[in-house]
């Protein structure tokens, strides 16, 4: 994950969850509803039933221990961020019909990635209702992460077309700690140092502790959109917290990277796919 910690000693089950959530990321309040929850989704139903962005890879630094993701110093965070913590949360529409490639707007999301968001959050809303985390959320983390595996370059299994990998962790690009092998290269193909994988960029050993299998297929892979979807959800929701809390849901993001900045462009693209609202300039502070 984008310069997310080593995982964390949790005994939490394989299979947590997701229900929907009210979130204030800078300068605009975050839906606190999905619609669509009835749709069909191709793992959950029953036998009988324009600007566009460049891909990007977030390179990973893994917290020291669960005690380290606290927010950082007051000056990183974006001083509209810190504010809207404080701002009401009122009630919000059902999330709108999005674009479905990224070539057309900023705010879509391709149609295999809605899919593999939204069952994870249907698995977890079953399986750990306290969370309350929305799907959006967890796509707001594969937009910062993948870009949505850069513009949804999946198959309708969500098996990408091409593994995604991050940067080689041996120290050699500043601001990325050494994370020396910790997998024997099974899923990073380095048996030296590791590397970030998949559409959300698990390290290797916090895949190997949260690791799920979101399609059913039986296999958890982390370059499986529906699997590394479900394991997002599963790392967040961790430890008990639940996700319809702003300073609940801020804390489970900086596990992911211990950055406010990080935080308010997860938050941003969040709302956004809740109000159909593109994120301004101000609302996506750079990621260091």
């Amino acid at each position: 994950m984008g310069r997310h910690r080593r995982a964390s000693n949790s005994t939490m089950r394989r299979n947590s969850v997701i229900a929907l959530t009210g979130l204030v990321p800078a300068g605009l309040i975050t839906a606190a509803s999905s619609a669509g929850a009835a749709e069909y989704l191709p793992f959950m139903a029953s036998e009988s039933t324009t600007e566009q962005s460049e891909p990007v890879v977030e390179t990973p630094r893994p917290l020291a221990s669960e005690t380290d993701a606290q927010p950082v110093a007051a000056a990183e965070a974006p001083v509209a961020l810190a504010a809207a913590i404080q701002a009401p949360q009122p009630a919000i529409a059902p999330t709108p019909e999005l674009p479905t490639s990224l070539m057309a707007s900023p705010i879509a999301i391709p149609t295999v990635n809605v899919s593999a968001y939204k069952n994870a959050e249907q698995i977890l809303t079953a399986e750990l209702p306290s969370c309350g985390i929305s799907w959006t959320v967890i796509a707001g983390i594969g937009r910062v992460e993948s870009t949505h595996a850069n513009n949804g370059k999946a198959d309708d299994a969500g098996e990408l077309f091409e593994p995604i990998l991050g940067p080689r962790l041996d120290g050699s690009l500043a601001g990325n700690n050494v994370i020396a092998d910790t997998d024997g290269g099974a899923l990073d193909g380095d048996p030296h140092f590791d590397r970030a994988v998949g559409p959300m960029q698990f390290l290797p050993e916090t895949w190997n502790h949260y690791h799920a299998d979101g399609n059913g297929d039986g296999i958890s892979d982390p370059q499986n959109l529906y699997d590394a979807a479900l394991a997002t959800g599963k790392y967040l929701c961790d430890g008990g917290l639940d996700l319809r809390d702003l300073g609940q849901t801020t804390k489970a993001i900086l596990r992911y990277n211990n950055s406010m900045a990080y935080v308010a462009n997860v938050l941003a693209w969040s709302t956004g796919y809740a109000t159909g609202i593109v994120p301004t300039s101000d609302e996506l502070p750079r990621i260091h």
